[in-house]
């Protein structure tokens, strides 16, 4: 299970092995559900980290509340 963002989940769509994320009956869209047979190799498995990797690089820093 991959949080690509909307883009990088669009891009991801279109490879083999990778599916909408849905654990609800609705898909999320900016996550993916990759199948083993996708991340079988270690290359394979190296650029879907990266992929998810960049996405977070995007994503602002998150900040302490105290409760």
């Amino acid at each position: 299970m991959l949080r690509l963002g909307d883009e990088g989940t669009y891009a991801a769509l279109g490879q083999p092995h990778a599916r909408p994320m849905d654990f609800t009956g609705r898909p999320m869209s900016t996550m993916v559900f990759v199948e083993p047979g996708g991340t079988d190799i270690d290359e394979a498995l190296a650029d879907w980290v990266t992929r998810a990797l960049a996405y977070i690089d995007t994503l602002p820093p998150r900040t302490a509340h105290n409760d």
